[in-house]
């Protein structure tokens, strides 16, 4: 692989946050990956899901499979 337009994509791996060392299938090497994970909610929700965000970001110059994601620790 390693050309980044593939549409198998390709295996990427996330360093650090809540999901280190997930590996996941990415197309068209995206710059961002976004993690959710659902929050319990107290009370009523009317039809509205709570879901923590985490962001990892592709690092730069590693070009070969597989390709790393950094946790962004100063994401939203």
């Amino acid at each position: 692989m390693g050309t980044g337009g593939a549409s198998a994509g390709e295996i990427a791996v996330l360093d650090g946050g809540p999901a280190d060392g997930m590996k996941v299938r990415v197309t068209d090497r995206p710059r961002v990956i976004q993690v959710t994970f659902p929050c319990e909610v107290e009370g009523p929700a009317d039809g509205m899901r709570v879901e923590a965000l985490y962001l990892y970001r592709r690092v730069h110059g590693v070009s070969d499979e597989p390709l790393r994601y950094s946790f962004d620790v100063t994401s939203p």
